[in-house]
């Protein structure tokens, strides 16, 4: 089963990615109702209240800040969630894969002195 899973993980098609593509977005979701449950109200404690981290006025047109400020905690947040559970994980499963293909097998005693023939005769 985790040899399957492996290779589910390591093999890149359409499915993949419509998989990868339907879990960011339920994952989006997650974090967006976190910004939204906890991140805004602790915004609006730092800020004083009201709108979420306030807003200025120029000739009429409001700059909602907090908006932006609630938005850039969410994106760090998501990448950081992605990077500690996506990311880092799937490099070490590379790094040990790539290694154990790189692992050459012991030769026995017969295979290596064959292998010295063969070099001999192809110096030759």
């Amino acid at each position: 089963m985790i040899s399957g899973f492996r290779d589910f993980i390591m093999r890149g098609n359409i499915v993949d990615l419509a998989i990868a593509f339907v879990t960011g977005a339920a994952f989006a979701a997650l974090v967006t109702a976190f910004s939204n449950a906890f991140i805004n109200p602790l915004i609006k404690l730092i800020t004083g209240g009201g709108a979420v981290g306030g807003k200025f006025t120029v000739n009429g047109v409001d700059f909602d800040y907090g908006l932006f400020i609630t938005a850039l905690i969410t994106f760090l947040l998501t990448m950081f969630v992605l990077y500690s559970l996506v990311v880092v994980p799937y490099n070490r499963m590379r790094e040990r894969m790539t290694r154990a293909a790189d692992a050459a097998p012991d030769l026995s005693n017969e295979e290596k002195l064959l292998t010295e023939i063969r070099d001999a005769l192809r110096a030759r």
